[in-house]
């Protein structure tokens, strides 16, 4: 059985998908979401262990449900 990866690769790749489908640069999403940029590409290299209060401003930030955005993760 192969092993899946870990859950912060797994969370910081679902962002980046739901990022780029709506056309958001990190840089602009960073800044949509009040996050710093730098911080926004360690999520989305699996690098940051988030807190529940950035996810939830991520998923507020897509326009979707938290559990919308861990769909899959």
């Amino acid at each position: 059985m192969a092993k899946r990866a870990d859950i912060l690769k797994r969370f910081g790749q679902r962002v980046r998908e739901l990022r780029k489908e709506q056309g958001y640069s990190q840089e602009n999403f960073a800044y949509a979401c009040e996050l710093d940029r730098t911080y926004m590409g360690g999520i989305e290299r699996g690098q940051r262990n988030v807190a529940l209060r950035n996810i939830e401003r991520i998923a507020d930030t897509l326009g979707i449900s938290v559990a919308e955005l861990m769909n899959g993760v």
